[in-house]
């Protein structure tokens, strides 16, 4: 009953397209005290994650729409550090060797005991409860990395994706110059026809909304754009 009680508030993300196995961790989990929802697909996962806050994520690698290492390096790349464990192919040494460096937390193999899954999935919580927030400043700019919100000056500051990949590389650097050809890539990583130019697009239109502050993004010749505060300026 400890066990169960402890778990009561571990929300668990299920990213898993095969039905009957979905459904039996669902109910199994359910019945451990843990809080599991499922996502069928990459596509379903993306928007849970962008909308509500997990504890942790257990995600199968073959996905009807995306391969589970590109969702995991997409959630990475956005600042989405929930723990992810990843269920994997019996000896896919390979998957975890990708995984751990795409910033995979834990690994599982099929088949597996449900006891096991359990205890490396309350471990995980636990670990990711017990860090020290890595929340980023830059002056009046806040990042909460669990909700994922930008703040500014106190207030929501409303992004859309691209904006906000753009904005999250630059703060995790901030008072370091960021090259062009990275930003892009981080930006539109899965849209092979945006020209390079178009980075200037999101480029101006995060400024604007960066305009008024004590924050600014600034072309530092050569080496790319930085992101600064007039505090940081001044000393």
């Amino acid at each position: 009953m400890g066990a169960a009680r402890r778990r009561k508030n571990m929300r668990i993300l299920l990213v898993e397209d095969e039905r009957e196995m979905a459904a039996w961790l669902e109910r199994a989990l359910a019945q451990s005290g843990f809080l599991p929802e499922h996502a069928p697909d990459a596509a379903t996962a993306e928007a849970m994650l962008e909308h509500e806050v997990f504890d942790a994520v257990v995600m199968d690698l073959r996905l009807p729409d995306k391969h589970g290492l590109v969702l995991l390096r997409e959630m990475r790349n956005r600042g989405d550090v929930t723990p992810v464990l990843i269920l994997t192919a019996q000896g896919a040494l390979q998957d975890r060797v990708r995984g751990l460096n795409l910033g995979a937390d834990d690994f599982l193999s099929k088949p597996f005991a449900l006891e096991e899954l359990e205890a490396r999935l309350a471990a995980l919580v636990r670990r990711s409860r017990g860090r020290q927030s890595s929340n980023i400043q830059c002056g009046s700019l806040e990042y909460d990395s669990e909700s994922r919100v930008f703040q500014l000056q106190g207030a929501v500051l409303h992004l859309t994706p691209r904006e906000h990949a753009l904005l999250a590389v630059l703060a995790s650097r901030a008072g370091v110059p960021v090259e062009k050809a990275k930003l892009f890539n981080r930006v539109f990583e899965h849209d092979s026809e945006a020209s390079p130019e178009a980075i200037e697009v999101v480029l101006h239109r995060v400024r604007k909304k960066l305009a008024g502050s004590d924050v600014h993004i600034v072309t530092v010749r050569g080496l790319g754009y930085m992101l600064e505060s007039a505090t940081a300026q001044g000393d």
